[in-house]
């Protein structure tokens, strides 16, 4: 009888209960960036009016940076030895983010929308600083420390826009 092989161990100084949850966390942070990419692109072809151009080009830059921003995250799920979810069935459970509106807003409720996303992904991140910390996870709160950087500058430049 063939012996079927088996699944190597992964022995990279964190324990499997601690990968486990670490990858959860990521998943979740995976399927925000996921989410708030395709709403910014989605904004980035429909968005009208006196600040078409400054908005067309903001929103490029950013979902940009958010189809870049995905990869890593995925990569270090599976270096910690889980899969990296990859559908819309996924995305959309374990979201905290909200699927982009069917009928485009106007330019400055896109802003808002895109404010509020970058905050909730901020806030994922956030959260699984704790695990990672507790699990001496350093490539993962690294990640997390670069992602946060990243969504609270967008945030705050995003804001600036609805100032008067």
């Amino acid at each position: 009888m063939a012996k079927t092989p088996s699944k190597p161990t992964i022995n990279i100084g964190i324990g499997e209960k601690d990968r486990a949850a670490i990858a959860q966390g990521l998943s979740r942070l995976l399927a925000d960036t996921y989410t708030l990419y395709l709403t910014t692109h989605n904004f980035h072809w429909n968005v009208t009016g006196p600040m078409f151009n400054t908005l067309h080009a903001m929103f490029m830059t950013q979902y940009t940076e958010l189809w870049t921003a995905v990869d890593p995250v995925a990569e270090r799920i599976r270096s910690l030895g889980h899969p990296a979810p990859g559908s819309y069935a996924q995305f959309s459970k374990l979201a905290s983010v909200p699927d982009a509106p069917t009928m485009p807003p106007k330019a400055l409720e896109m802003v808002r929308i895109l404010v509020q996303g970058h905050e909730a992904v901020a806030r994922t991140a956030r959260s699984l600083f704790p695990v990672a910390d507790k699990a001496g996870d350093e490539p993962t709160a690294d990640l997390l420390t670069q992602r946060l950087t990243v969504h609270e500058q967008t945030a705050w430049m995003l804001r600036s826009l609805l100032e008067d």
